[in-house]
């Protein structure tokens, strides 16, 4: 297990330093730390360095840990393959969605997410890399979904996700983002709550930032490998 804080402070310097170099502010990227089949005691170390945001991919570990966790007011992000039967549990315990890629999702997310809460932060996922393994919709309707999300209540339209195919060059991950950022930046004219570009990974974040990244979902480069 590294030390999680300095390697959290390492990985914030350079992500700092990436948004600098290519023109941005330097806290123009959020870090969200990926924690599935991590340990409790590793998201309360990295917690106590300064980290607030968890991505989480299963619902039942991700309650879990929300229950064990209760006491450190963290924002939960849930960023797996979302079923249907599991809609209910994600609209009550997470903060944020950034895999939502259907509209009969959006809609059950709308309807189960309690009007006590806060309106669901919502990233509809983009298939960049047009794999049939990949979950997300083709660019050419991010919009419409988009469109759905802004509609409906209980849910506020954050933004675009996407998990592009693995590339070996910065050139060619970049080349994968580009369209996405210019999508991106097209919608925001005309839906205005629109301001989260989550792309980048371990592997590919000084890509993403590259290409306008706001949040970049680093788990192995900050925890380790995941225990398997």
């Amino acid at each position: 297990m590294p030390n999680i804080s300095n390697t959290l402070s390492q990985l914030r310097t350079s992500i700092e330093a990436a948004a600098t170099r290519h023109g941005r502010p330097a806290d123009a990227v959020t870090l969200l730390a990926v924690s599935k089949r991590q340990s409790t005691d590793a998201m309360r170390d990295a917690c106590a360095a300064g980290q607030r945001d968890f991505g989480e991919n299963y619902v039942q570990e991700a309650l879990d840990k929300r229950e064990a966790l209760a006491d450190l007011g963290l924002v939960w992000h849930f960023i797996g393959p979302i079923q249907s039967n599991k809609t209910r549990d994600i609209a009550n315990a997470f903060d944020w969605v950034h895999s939502v890629d259907r509209a009969k999702i959006a809609e059950r997310l709308s309807a189960q997410r309690s009007a006590a809460q806060t309106p669901l932060n919502v990233c509809v996922q983009v298939n960049l890399s047009n794999e049939d393994s990949k979950s997300g919709v083709p660019l050419s309707e991010a919009e419409s979904l988009c469109a759905l999300v802004a509609s409906l209540p209980n849910l506020t339209l954050r933004g675009l996700m996407a998990i592009p195919a693995p590339l070996d060059s910065t050139a060619e991950q970049r080349a994968c983002y580009a369209p996405l950022r210019q999508e991106f930046e097209r919608l925001r004219h005309t839906m205005p709550t629109l301001d989260t570009l989550s792309i980048g990974m371990s592997g590919d974040y000084d890509a993403a930032i590259a290409e306008g990244s706001t949040l970049v979902r680093i788990g192995t480069a900050l925890f380790g490998a995941r225990p398997s």
